[in-house]
């Protein structure tokens, strides 16, 4: 009998399968106008319930030690603020001939983002990572980048003073911090529920990462992000692609050196690697006001949407990795 040939062999399974689908219908369906709304609406929501449920099922003991990991908050500082910078500084040179000045603008913009909040924590949760560590990446990370991110984009573009966003503050504090904090203060009564029924965090893991890649790809779509400068845009993808690479190469290196635990390793690589649109957007509204910010956007939201792909398919390996093979009969 011949042995049978399961997608999963391939790092496919189920969950990739309804990401891909997830990038299809927003090609082809994009929410518009009150749709897009509602979407956001429903993206916001889930991502504040998600953090709830982290809240009541984390230890604060938990949190503490990942916040005194100096080691690992060091590392994904380092990567965000400081190895994405040098790296788009070096290649700048070699891109100049091929890409418009505001292109080259919007790849130093990114350099200088935070990390994601939302789905770099809960692709550290699908991964089976250091979920208390990556909060506290997270979090740290964006409240640094209200004014990390501003002067820094302002030393390197050279486009103006430091522009400080006290919203991005209220914004973090609206859907993280609070939701977390009530979550911790619900963990007596809800805490032992949440740990016995795992597959509610799981199903609102997955579910915010699909709301966030329909509405990204959404918005890119509406916004005619993939009809802009088409060669530029592939040129783009593959810059994002190899940055992308050597980012997570530069995560794994540097938690050899450190002789950090897989679990921290794992929290680093989608806390360090990734790059927060929705921090940028507004930011960049501001910073580049009369300037062509959907150009100065377009490296962002490619980066964006690809790092979203990637991480979550590399997240469900990694989960698929660490659940006990299936007791198989041996094959005539």
């Amino acid at each position: 009998m011949a042995r049978r040939v399961s997608l999963r062999q391939f790092g496919i399974d189920l969950y990739t399968l309804l990401l891909l689908a997830t990038m299809a219908v927003a090609c082809l369906l994009p929410a518009q106008g009150e749709a897009a709304r509602w979407v956001s609406g429903a993206a916001f929501s889930a991502v504040a319930l998600l953090f709830f449920l982290y809240g009541a099922r984390l230890d604060p003991a938990a949190m503490w030690n990942g916040l005194r990991n100096w080691r690992l908050q060091g590392l994904i500082l380092a990567l965000t603020f400081l190895a994405f910078p040098v790296l788009v500084l070096l290649g700048q040179p070699l891109l100049a001939p091929w890409l418009s000045p505001q292109l080259l603008v919007g790849l130093l913009f990114l350099a200088v983002l935070p990390s994601t909040v939302q789905s770099s924590i809960a692709l550290t949760s699908i991964a089976g990572g250091d979920v208390p560590a990556a909060v506290c990446a997270a979090s740290v990370s964006n409240i640094l980048a209200v004014m990390l991110t501003p002067l820094l984009a302002s030393l390197l573009i050279r486009s103006g003073p430091p522009i400080f966003s006290l919203s991005a503050v209220g914004g973090i504090g609206l859907q993280i911090v609070l939701p977390f904090a009530l979550g911790q203060v619900a963990r007596p009564l809800l805490g032992g529920f949440i740990l016995r029924h795992r597959r509610l965090t799981m199903m609102v893991d997955r579910g915010s990462i699909l709301l966030i890649v329909y509405s990204a790809f959404s918005a890119g779509m509406v916004a005619g992000v993939w009809s802009m400068v088409p060669a530029s845009a592939v040129l783009l993808l593959v810059i994002s692609a190899v940055l992308l690479a050597v980012v997570m190469l530069l995560v794994e290196l540097a938690g050899r050196a450190l002789s950090l635990p897989p679990a921290a390793v794992t929290a680093a690589r989608y806390c360090g690697a990734t790059k927060c649109l929705a921090s940028g957007v507004p930011i960049a509204t501001v910073l580049f006001a009369g300037q062509p910010v959907s150009l100065i956007l377009l490296p962002i939201m490619i980066y964006h949407q690809l790092q979203l792909i990637v991480c979550a398919i590399l997240a469900q390996r990694s989960a698929n990795a660490l659940q006990p093979a299936p007791l198989s009969s041996p094959v005539p």
